[in-house]
């Protein structure tokens, strides 16, 4: 995607238009912008972009790429209190890695705050705004409810010169916070509660605005700043959430008051609700604030640095938010969707390699003391270009536990005492003897190999239905790996009952840290952000916690596993739970 747009409209790609499309594609053919086509990706910095601001993302820089128009990253900076540097950079940064480029239509509603100011005082002159000095309190209290209609302010009928004469002491920092706000003069009997004399600018001394410092003491209201400041950018299409869609003829009345050359249309969509996961900025806040979480990057979170940091690829994400399409009612998203975009994605483009997360030391008693040989894998079977890599076989492997039963179950094909699998990419292995710690674990096989079955298939054709993983134990890096579950027990978090919050719904497995696991020495130059399929295991993702001598990899997403489906069926058909290793916090060392 380039870093700017012609301003040629084309039509829409796609086997159908939604109904935003519809909208926009009517307009082009109407010129009712002159043919054009302008978006906008408003976001507030007063925090880390999420999975629901990709959707909106999506959106508006894919209908300004498929008009041929152009879409504008805009930071709604108006107010200080809750806006930092941190959260501007982030907000680049994550619109970039999803693979969208605004060029130089960079802004900031701040550029505008002079227009604002001045737009406010010819609404002020016109008789279409007033200086109220009532409190926060009482301006609540007379605004009424829905069902009752609110009440004029004693001050709504101030002259003109007064008001303007306030409006300016207010500008130049002449009063505190809360002595006075300017509000619209519309209608205190309205049935829309927006439209009840809304405040257009309020005063706020401290803290220092990011980017304008103490220039300004007073700062305009979202609704008012947002409207105009797609105005001016000459914006056409402005793209919002359902829950603008009553603020709609506010919008519309700030446009066409301030006598705005261009009168963008505002048009509202569904926002993402996601399954086992909550959107809210001041809930994902207080999951940071309280240490729930490490950070508004722990790979748990929804956010797109902690996507990113998972292993997440802006492919992937990309390709969700099409799917998911478009629509004008709320509605709740499976997080599996998600799930399987990453998966598929992942499938097509990561190497493979292997990796044991449990370890169980298997000795082959009749391989060669000193003996290594070196075998093809293949990197991607997906991609015949990927080629094979060497992986080192000697007579000390390590398994996964759990491809070990000493008393295995019907339709277990894995290794148990006496039985033969087969090791992937080597040969076929029988397990003759189990060695027992004191205590009664197993903690070392002793099998056997057959030499005519390197590669896996033995000459006298038998067959052999389990096929398992390994690594080299003299060759194996040690490794610490993450394993991510969802961070909510219930599919609604957002829904509780009773005295109850979402915190309620936590998932106290939501997070295992292995350590002591062991994966193959291909891995040893694998860098930060570096993807991986563990064969059999799942996806992961090199962390930024890995140091020279050990590793850290998270896990993106599983792969299916048909036996553990089996063997949890089989375990609640006998009222047999099973138990979960995982814990939030703990540490499991093998």
């Amino acid at each position: 995607m380039s870093d700017s747009f012609t301003n040629k409209p084309k039509a829409a790609t796609g086997p159908r238009l939604d109904f935003i499309r519809t909208i926009v594609s009517d307009d082009v053919k109407t010129e009712k912008y002159g043919g054009t086509v302008v978006t906008r990706f408003p976001p507030e910095p007063n925090g880390y972009l999420h999975i629901g601001h990709a959707k909106s993302i999506y959106l508006n820089f894919g209908i300004a790429s498929e008009y041929g128009g152009r879409c504008h990253l805009r930071f709604d900076d108006t107010n200080p209190t809750k806006e930092e540097v941190e959260y501007v950079q982030s907000i680049q940064k994550d619109v970039h890695w999803l693979g969208f480029r605004w060029g130089e239509h960079l802004y900031y509603a701040s550029d505008y705050f002079e227009e604002l100011y001045q737009r406010a005082a010819e609404l002020i002159i016109a008789g279409k705004a007033y200086v109220d000095s009532l409190s926060a309190e009482q301006i609540r209290e007379y605004r009424g409810t829905l069902k009752e209609p609110g009440k004029n302010s004693p001050y709504r009928e101030r002259s003109v010169e007064e008001n303007l004469d306030l409006f300016k002491k207010m500008r130049r920092g002449d009063f505190e916070d809360g002595a006075h706000v300017l509000r619209a003069k519309i209608d205190m009997a309205s049935g829309n509660i927006n439209m009840r004399d809304p405040t257009l600018f309020r005063i706020r001394r401290l803290p220092s605005h990011h980017r304008t410092g103490d220039t300004w003491p007073i700062y305009p209201m979202y609704d008012y700043a947002h409207a105009l400041s797609d105005a001016i950018e000459g914006v056409t299409h402005s793209l919002c959430t359902l829950e603008f869609e009553d603020h709609r003829p506010l919008y519309n009345w700030s446009v066409d008051h301030t006598k705005m050359d261009c009168h963008p249309q505002q048009i509202e969509f569904a926002r993402l609700n996601l399954s086992y996961t909550v959107l809210s900025k001041r809930k994902l806040l207080r999951l940071v604030e309280e240490g729930h979480v490490t950070g508004w990057d722990d790979p748990r979170m929804p956010t797109i640095s902690a996507l990113r940091r998972r292993g997440y690829t802006p492919e992937s994400i990309r390709t969700f938010c099409e799917r998911i399409g478009l629509a004008k009612r709320d509605s709740l998203v499976d997080v599996a969707q998600l799930e399987h975009a990453v998966r598929e994605d992942l499938n097509l483009r990561s190497p493979r390699t292997m990796a044991v997360l449990k370890p169980l030391k298997v000795i082959l008693t009749n391989y060669p003391i000193d003996q290594v040989e070196e075998l093809d894998a293949i990197n991607n079977p997906e991609d015949k270009s990927a080629g094979t890599r060497k992986v080192p076989f000697s007579r000390v492997l390590y398994i996964e536990r759990d491809d070990f039963r000493e008393n295995p179950p019907k339709k277990f094909f894995r290794l148990s005492l006496g039985r033969e699998v087969r090791l992937r990419y080597a040969y076929l292995i029988t397990c003759q003897e189990i060695v027992k710690d004191k205590q009664g674990n197993v903690v070392e096989l002793h099998c056997t190999y057959d030499p005519a079955s390197r590669g896996g298939t033995p000459p006298d054709g038998r067959k052999v239905r389990g096929t398992i993983h390994w690594v080299s134990a003299t060759h194996a890096l040690d490794a610490e790996i993450r394993l991510y579950d969802r961070l909510f027990t219930t599919e609604d978090p957002n829904f509780v009952e009773g005295s109850k919050d979402f915190m309620s719904h936590l998932n106290p497995d939501s997070l295992t840290i292995l350590e002591r696991c062991k994966v193959e020495p291909s891995l040893k130059a694998a860098t930060e952000g570096s993807r991986y399929q563990f064969e059999r295991q799942g996806y992961f993702c090199v962390d930024a916690d890995s140091l020279n001598d050990k590793l850290v990899f998270n896990r993106t997403v599983s792969l299916r596993d048909s036996w553990t489906k089996i063997e949890n069926r089989m375990n609640t058909e006998s009222g047999s739970a099973t138990t979960s290793s995982r814990n939030k916090g703990k540490t499991l060392n093998q």
